[in-house]
């Protein structure tokens, strides 16, 4: 790294997105691309709309593609630096870059996701790859990674291990994403492979974003409705005592196009909070809006917002961002506390 150093760290996959805009992957003629991955969203976020110095940890072929990828992170405003370049062999035998299609639904039909993921060059990342000690030496203040990450091989799981390990050891606010996929869990042990994967490294964490997703027997295994979240929190505070923070996004779906969309956290501190509710949320696009959550979350923390203010950034931010196409933020820090502070949608001119 060089120049001002970053103060937010993400481990994660970086894919290229492919979008059929208001159409069907099955019979797109052309697509639109963009950038995106569970973890790395959340400091493309910090950067573009929260204006913190942020940067990624991930690994590319060094090939056009994967040079495409990096040109749209440095669009972004994500530190490069740190990304990991693996030869290639020209046509994907040894490694290969991640590519993702994704069509946004609309009314009864559901948004879909068609991940072309295997074999990529960060899922054979392995520990010892990364020097974290000379990366958190260098004023990071937080490190985030997730279950996506984790849930890419056998190996991404350790590398994650050492990463926040490493970052705990230098005083950095850690925070994790347990974020389930089914598709990369199907035939690896699926959910209950994956929760004990969650389990194992949200003790790690300060802080543990999505974190309902860590209550029941496995990942989605029940829907919680809105009053049972004060209980299901608590289930799993108890279950990993060591994060001080655990925050969600809430989220009801009566068709693709309208959601209800909240928050809420509990933490040592304060015990349960709830953030604002935004019933009857219009969205364009819901893909990344968890990822919204947490940078706005993140941010509220690290400027020492407390955590209503925090989960009123991140409900805000996750709302903006299904505004807009693609997994990506679009959205400005006045946009989002405007909105906090009870914004409409009429013209600004």
């Amino acid at each position: 790294m060089s120049g001002r150093e970053p103060e937010v760290v993400a481990l994660g996959e970086v894919m290229l997105r492919f979008d059929p805009g208001e159409g069907r992957i099955r019979t797109a003629r052309t697509f639109q691309v963009w950038e995106g991955g569970g973890e790395y969203n959340v400091v493309r976020g910090l950067r573009r709309c929260f204006g913190r110095r942020t940067a990624v940890v991930t690994a590319l072929v060094d090939n056009a593609v994967g040079h495409l990828t990096e040109d749209l992170v440095l669009q972004g405003g994500v530190d490069t630096s740190l990304i990991r370049w693996v030869p290639g062999d020209g046509i994907g035998r040894t490694a290969r870059n991640g590519l993702n299609f994704v069509e946004r639904g609309f009314g009864i039909r559901g948004a879909l996701g068609v991940s072309d993921r295997a074999n990529t060059a960060i899922s054979q990342l392995r520990p010892g790859a990364v020097d974290w000690d000379a990366v958190f030496s260098s004023g990071v203040r937080w490190f985030h990674t997730g279950g996506i990450f984790a849930g890419l091989s056998d190996t991404t799981v350790e590398v994650a291990e050492e990463a926040m390990t490493a970052a705990r050891r230098h005083g950095v606010t850690v925070s994790y994403d347990p974020n389930f996929r089914p598709s990369l869990w199907a035939d690896r042990g699926g959910a209950e492979a994956a929760r004990d994967v969650d389990l194992r490294l949200a003790r790690y964490a300060d802080v543990v974003v999505g974190a309902l997703g860590l209550a029941g027997k496995h990942s989605g295994e029940v829907l919680i409705e809105q009053d049972e979240v004060p209980d299901a929190l608590s289930e799993v505070a108890g279950r990993i005592p060591g994060p001080r923070v655990l925050a969600t996004a809430l989220r009801n779906v009566p068709s693709a196009g309208v959601n209800d969309w909240s928050s809420a956290a509990w933490s040592t501190e304060t015990g349960f909070v709830t953030g604002p509710r935004m019933p009857g949320l219009h969205v364009l696009d819901r893909i990344g809006s968890g990822d919204g959550f947490a940078a706005g979350l993140i941010y509220g923390l690290l400027i020492g917002a407390g955590l209503e203010g925090a989960l009123a950034y991140g409900t805000a931010h996750g709302a903006l961002t299904m505004t807009t196409p693609g997994d990506v933020s679009m959205a400005t820090l006045i946009e989002v506390e405007a909105l906090i502070a009870g914004g409409s949608a009429h013209v600004r001119r």
